[in-house]
């Protein structure tokens, strides 16, 4: 029987990847989505997944998402949280909405969903958890000090999380991208891009389906012995030994 995978934010960018990738690795996906109604219908048409919306930064509404998600294809044993915003400024002129939006939907997030299936998955000794963090959690980035934050304070969650539940078959891993080729980076101006482009060893952005790749190896049974990891998808950008 197919195992059930929920990804937040999962109708856009890097989460559509990986909706698109766990589909294809035969598992039962529900895909998250906050806003875009548009975006998450013309992904379930395509991908054949379910949609389920609502606000990661709210526990009631991630209490009934994966309560849709289970009545239709049984508990959720694998949870991608990738859901992420932006609130971009210098912290000197940062005002509170802009540190709080990204805090809850970053990091409260990660609470918020993962508290709704961690009981689950400890009964049924076996979870696959992953988060997707960011090369800017791991070295900071100025003018992202409320994001670089949230990031970082994933990691930390991850290894916590690991050690809590190694002993019952679940596994909490991060996967942390670099600069990724989504729509995202539309709005960089050429100059700006081409200077982006040039700190990567690999001359180039990395493309969606590749962190994708990191996450469909995370979640696969046989890769029980890795957990409380991050998996650093730069480019060679930034090594951490």
């Amino acid at each position: 029987m197919a195992r059930t995978a929920l990804v937040t934010g999962g109708t856009r960018g890097i989460g559509r990847s990986i909706s698109a990738r766990l589909k294809a690795d035969g598992f039962n996906v529900a895909a998250g989505y906050s806003g875009n109604d548009d975006a998450a219908r013309a992904t379930a048409e395509e991908l054949d997944i379910m949609v389920v919306k609502g606000n990661v930064g709210k526990f009631e509404d991630c209490q009934r998402a994966v309560a849709e998600v289970e009545e239709r294809f049984g508990p959720v044993e694998i949870l991608v949280n990738n859901a992420g915003i932006t609130r971009d400024g210098f912290f000197h002129k940062m005002s509170p909405d802009q540190w709080s939006q990204v805090v809850s939907v970053n990091m409260d997030s990660l609470f918020n969903m993962t508290r709704q299936v961690i009981e689950g998955m400890r009964e049924r000794s076996f979870g696959r958890i992953v988060n997707i963090s960011s090369i800017n959690g791991q070295k900071g980035q100025a003018g992202q000090t409320n994001y670089s934050a949230a990031k970082a304070g994933m990691i930390g969650f991850t290894k916590a999380l690991a050690q809590e539940n190694a002993r019952k078959g679940i596994t909490v891993n991060c996967v942390a991208p670099g600069y990724i080729n989504t729509e995202m980076m539309d709005s960089i101006p050429e100059n700006v891009m081409a200077s982006i482009v040039g700190n990567i060893p690999v001359s180039r952005l990395g493309e969606a389906a590749e962190i994708a790749a990191c996450v469909a190896f995370l979640v696969r049974d046989d890769a029980s012995f890795i957990t409380g990891s991050t998996i650093s998808a730069n480019g060679g950008q930034y090594m951490l030994g």
